[in-house]
């Protein structure tokens, strides 16, 4: 699993999801040097599990990330639903009424992620366009 991150903005930050044939949208936290709570994580490689969460239900668990625990791929539409962790969405776009950017359809979303083989990693990475 990849997630291609194309946005780092002081509203949040929106990537690529992709695995297989399936892809969407994710948000998350803007970049703030990967204080906790109120930053997305590094780029990097991190193991990844499935997980039910007391709080989110079915997620996905993302491990081993420095200085940092508890990081989910969970429903959430906008920044202010996670505090750290990633939310899916089928598309991407400005939540008027919050004044944020936010992901659509999150739990539908979620439930497609879940239904794809989950696989051992996350890559998380940097978009940036290749020149010749």
């Amino acid at each position: 699993m990849r997630i291609e991150r194309f946005a780092y903005t002081k509203y949040g930050t929106l990537g690529t999801l992709l695995l297989g044939d399936f892809s969407c949208y994710t948000i998350e936290l803007p970049w703030k040097g990967n204080e906790r709570r109120v930053s997305c994580i590094p780029t990097g490689i991190y193991p990844i599990t499935r997980h039910k969460s007391p709080k989110f239900g079915d997620t996905i668990w993302i491990q081993d990330v420095p200085g940092r625990s508890e990081i989910l791929i969970h429903v959430a539409n906008s920044p202010k639903d996670i505090l750290g962790c990633i939310g899916p969405g089928n598309d991407y776009g400005w939540w008027d009424e919050r004044k944020e950017l936010a992901v659509w359809n999150s739990s539908r979303t979620m439930k497609q992620l879940l239904a794809e083989n989950t696989p051992e990693y996350l890559e998380i990475l940097n978009w940036g366009p290749q020149y010749p």
